[in-house]
């Protein structure tokens, strides 16, 4: 255990006087550590939510990509891939792409990757990429599931985590605001894949 001292923070590692760090170092570090922990916070808040507004017993794995779009949302909040285009955009594009190949292929491997290749073409034509709802397609495969689970737990959980991160980004203070932009592209340009040109 540490003790805090009038000069700052004591290191607990250290047997004997402890040394201590100026004021503004030790509130420097104590930042970080409050502003990750509000992070944290907010993600299982988000993904409570929308667990909480599917039903978890009914669709547990069904919502398993809005696990990473929990983590862009909440740690990632400024890059074009967390915004509400590409979160909206890829997830209900993904999971279209998915419902429809299980429809059309069944459960098969066939399925599973003419799902990915036309989630991954939708979201870089609409500029609607969100790396997570990449799992968005290969989870309604799997489940089965016909066009209403665009609605429910698709939608209703993107929404759910939309809601929440708007209002747990302006609780803290000096915290940037979400959405930032709500329309921005994503990708940022068209410069699709590896190449340079």
């Amino acid at each position: 255990m540490h003790k805090h001292s009038p000069r700052g923070l004591s290191l607990p590692f250290r047997r004997g006087p402890q040394p201590t760090l100026p004021p503004s170092v030790a509130q420097a570090l104590q930042k970080p550590l409050l502003r990750l922990a509000w992070c944290v916070l907010g993600a299982a808040m988000g993904l409570a939510l929308a667990l909480w507004l599917v039903g978890p017993r009914v669709h547990p794995f069904l919502l398993a990509s809005l696990g990473g779009s929990a983590v862009f949302l909440f740690g990632l909040t400024r890059a074009p891939a967390a915004q509400p285009r590409a979160l909206l955009g890829g997830h209900l594009g993904g999971a279209a792409a998915g419902i429809a190949c299980g429809l059309w292929l069944g459960d098969t491997v066939l399925a599973y990757s003419v799902a990915v290749g036309l989630t991954l073409g939708w979201m870089l034509l609409t500029r609607t990429v969100h790396p997570p709802a990449g799992a968005t397609p290969l989870v309604m495969v799997h489940a089965q599931v016909g066009w209403g689970a665009l609605w429910s737990p698709v939608l209703l959980g993107v929404l759910a985590l939309v809601g929440v991160v708007m209002v747990w980004s302006r609780l803290y203070p000096r915290l940037v605001h979400y959405p930032v932009q709500a329309l921005a592209p994503s990708p940022p340009t068209l410069n699709w894949g590896g190449w340079s040109d």
